[in-house]
């Protein structure tokens, strides 16, 4: 049997990267979709693509920094599909890069916005329908920045995605009793259009790579098939945790 036969699950930042991935992964082990991003075309391209293999899925588009989705994305999951069972709260950005002191107010607000508020919401309306499932698995998208390594010029990007932790950790003591697992994955450098728009040159791109003990990016196939052990019964004593899918990135000091 597929692993999410006849599970509902929330996808953010579907449109691309890991969240494409994940939501295509998803469909093929059985999960009914609702999938989130801000790009309307490029979301009902991937809707579109799950629809041709037989999978179901729904596109809401929409910011993640607005509460409306939220509420709107787990309505669309309960009236459509019946419920809700998962959540990758993956909608993400690496926001304004700079020195610390040159980060302007703007720019760090929207980063935590986006990267940690936007996940807070989610999670807020996600809860609800999961108590009333009575079980639930509610997944992050961190990193290894602010984690493990300290990368310069990224002091918004870390503190927003450091923060998840904090949040995953606190859900999941806050409703483990009643069935509702959190856990977070801290992705190593991975190959998708925001990693290419950050590493932009073949010289930028060899150093980042240079940096896990790996020696190359991930595919985001490798991230979704860590995502998905945390949505599916295969992690079924596992919360509260920051799990490294980071190829090696984390050990690596040469």
């Amino acid at each position: 049997m597929r692993q999410l036969h006849d599970k509902v699950a929330i996808v953010t930042g579907a449109s691309s990267g890991i969240g494409e991935a994940t939501a295509k992964l998803f469909a093929r082990e059985g999960a009914k979709l609702v999938l989130a991003a801000r790009r309307r075309a490029e979301l009902d391209v991937v809707v579109d693509e799950i629809g041709r293999e037989g999978g179901e899925a729904v596109a809401v588009a929409g910011d993640v920094r607005d509460e409306g989705l939220a509420k709107e994305l787990v309505a669309t999951a309960i009236a459509r599909f019946g419920g809700l069972d998962i959540a990758f709260n993956n909608a993400g950005t690496m926001g304004e890069m700079a020195p610390t002191q040159e980060i302007s107010s703007a720019g760090w607000r929207d980063t935590l916005d986006t990267n940690l508020t936007g996940a807070f919401l989610g999670a807020k309306y996600q809860l609800p329908a999961m108590l009333g499932r009575g079980a639930g698995s509610i997944i992050f998208t961190s990193t290894f920045v602010g984690h493990t390594v300290g990368l310069p010029g990224m002091a918004a990007y870390a503190a927003s995605k450091a923060g998840l932790l904090g949040l995953v950790q606190v859900i999941a003591a806050e409703f483990g009793a009643k069935g509702i697992r959190v856990n977070a994955i801290l992705a190593g450098g991975t190959d998708t259009p925001m990693a290419r728009a950050v590493a932009n040159t073949p010289e930028l791109r060899a150093f980042i790579e240079g940096l896990h003990a790996l020696k190359r990016l991930a595919r985001p196939e490798e991230i979704a098939r860590s995502v998905l052990h945390l949505a599916s019964e295969a992690s079924s004593f596992v919360t509260g945790t920051a799990m490294l899918v980071d190829g090696g990135v984390s050990i690596v000091r040469a």
